[in-house]
């Protein structure tokens, strides 16, 4: 993958650990179901406007779909991050 594209997966694991089924997802951000489902599965590349809309609605992942890179400091993260903050949350083992 190079640094200016986003992968299919990305999308829907930042769907995914947002908690969001694809039809939630479409309804909350105006983007056909077809439209995602195609992106996902990798048959088409997610437009400007599409991904517009999902930094929109979740700009802490901005720099993660556009770079594959994270700043914490900055309020950038990954899905994993958010995922591994989550788990920490339910174990009573975070720090914040």
């Amino acid at each position: 993958m190079d640094n200016t594209s986003t992968s299919m997966g990305e999308i829907r694991e930042v769907r995914e650990v947002q908690g969001l089924g694809r039809q939630a997802f479409c309804d909350m951000r105006g983007v056909p179901k077809q439209t995602l489902i195609n992106v996902e599965n990798g048959r088409n590349e997610p437009s400007f406007k599409v991904m517009k809309k999902i930094v929109d609605a979740f700009p802490q992942y901005t720099m993660w779909l556009m770079h594959e890179g994270v700043n914490e400091e900055a309020g950038q993260i990954s899905p994993q991050i958010e995922k591994a903050r989550a788990d920490l949350k339910k174990t009573g083992t975070d720090t914040n």
